[in-house]
């Protein structure tokens, strides 16, 4: 089997112009998903402290088990 440079490239382009519009939807995609976090925090900080105490309280339980 012998290995053909040209075919290598076409293959490679090939790959990158399909992968690249994925990545761009996902780096649009988690953009907008930081910034609604970051309005949803700023609306309600009282209600994000109470819930991230929670979160560290149960993971900090889970993490002591043995």
């Amino acid at each position: 089997m012998e290995i053909n440079p040209q075919q290598i490239q076409d293959r490679a382009r090939d790959i990158q112009q399909r992968i690249v519009p994925q990545i761009d939807e996902a780096r649009r995609n988690l953009v907008d998903f930081n910034t609604r976090a970051v309005s949803f925090i700023r609306a309600n900080p009282g209600t994000c402290l109470i819930g991230a105490i929670a979160v560290g309280f149960f993971v900090g339980r889970l993490a002591s088990r043995r």
